[in-house]
């Protein structure tokens, strides 16, 4: 796309949010009266309405005629399509698919989720996303005639893995597509929710099947150079340990996760083989499952003090299965944090549970889309896009 065809697409895309902006705020308004509101010619507006019309984001919903004075042609007043669904995210997790629709008023109208087995090939995956998103707008009466962008947050930093997500999503919905982390997307939700917004830097754990992580510092979303920024599960704990799917040895994820707690526990009798038997296991007091649990937030509790202290988050917030099978892992890891910090006299973060539920990552990955939250500001677009033109694509329609 050239340089004079970019700035234009970004002109008239700027026409259009705020002509929904508008609707959003204003209900159903005539084009007279948005073209005032917006401060856009006649027949500038009338382009932008007739195109998003054309594309189903606005309806005609009435005219004007029941409020008008004495004679004339009536009004068409215009509204924001209820059916539209404009924003999709995906979080295409190690277990389970998990799908947020968002309408132009950035409401979730729609969401579900689909589990599958953590062995399942990524092909298998995709398919389940893509049934998943089908049946959820079935049921919903929406379509994606409008569709702004799908953000999709995938487990793991495969490279060709993001890249055959992001054109297969591309492919199938036609639409710019953002492919991250799920637990930086979940992150990015995280920090949106605390009543201080985005003007705090947090640190963000996910312990379940899997273990990842997502850093908000200076009030934005932080990436890394190769996108990788937030990678707690991977750091070495235990020398010589268990060989995680990463290929190292010891990393957290072997000994911290669902699946290794659960390995633990039964190996040390405790009759244990999902997570809500392990969630049993710990409320009745069982030894081998509450041992391999202590170990656990001992381990994270020192990944996290040791990033504490080098980026000094203002706060610091666990999410996943794993504090919600074991609510008592938020304060283990609390009191380790401050131990190691209080030792070289920093100030200590808040160290809490996650807020959000098992959505917080589809909700993040359309929280990145709206492009709007100061987390988002300097949010490095290329850093996630495999291609150039993708970045300058989302560039030209942010």
């Amino acid at each position: 796309m050239s340089r004079s065809a970019t700035v234009q697409a970004l002109v008239r895309r700027t026409h259009e949010q705020r002509v929904l902006a508008v609707l959003r705020e204003r209900g159903a308004m005539s084009r007279a009266q948005i073209a005032a509101r917006v401060g856009l010619s006649r027949t500038t507006l009338s382009e932008i309405t007739a195109e998003l019309i054309g594309r189903g984001a606005v309806v005609v919903a009435r005219t004007d005629l029941d409020l008008r004075q004495g004679s004339g042609r009536p009004a068409e007043l215009l509204a924001l399509d209820p059916g539209a669904g404009q924003f999709v995210g995906v979080d295409l997790g190690h277990s389970r698919v998990r799908v947020v629709i968002a309408d132009a008023a950035h409401e979730v109208v729609a969401s579900g989720v689909h589990a599958y087995a953590a062995s399942t090939p990524w092909p298998d995956r995709l398919a389940a996303g893509f049934d998943l998103l089908d049946r959820v707008a079935a049921e919903h009466g929406l379509h994606f005639g409008a569709l702004q962008g799908v953000a999709v947050g995938v487990a793991g930093p495969d490279a060709s893995m993001r890249r055959q997500v992001r054109d297969a999503f591309a492919d199938r919905l036609g639409a710019p597509v953002l492919v991250d982390n799920n637990t930086r997307f979940a992150a990015l939700a995280e920090a949106m929710s605390d009543e201080e917004g985005a003007t705090g830097d947090l640190a963000y754990v996910r312990v379940s099947e899997g273990i990842g992580g997502g850093l908000v510092i200076g009030g934005r979303l932080v990436p890394g150079g190769r996108g990788g920024a937030g990678e707690f599960g991977h750091v070495r704990v235990v020398e010589d340990g268990a060989r995680c799917r990463c290929g190292k040895h010891g990393c957290l994820e072997t000994v911290a996760s669902i699946g290794a707690l659960l390995a633990q526990a039964s190996r040390a009798g405790a009759q244990v083989v999902d997570g809500d038997d392990l969630g049993r296991a710990i409320a009745e007091g069982e030894p081998a499952a509450l041992a391999a649990v202590d170990r656990a937030a001992d381990l994270l509790g020192r990944v996290l003090a040791d990033a504490a202290l080098m980026l000094s988050p203002a706060r610091v917030v666990i999410g996943g299965q794993l504090p919600v099978l074991a609510p008592y892992v938020v304060d283990r890891v609390a009191a380790i944090i401050a131990t190691e910090l209080e030792a070289v006299g920093t100030g200590l973060p808040t160290v809490r549970a996650a807020r959000l539920d098992d959505e917080d990552g589809a909700r993040g990955a359309i929280a990145a889309l709206y492009h709007q939250s100061p987390l988002l500001a300097e949010y490095d677009l290329a850093s996630s896009a495999e291609r150039p033109d993708d970045a300058e694509t989302w560039r030209a329609r942010a």
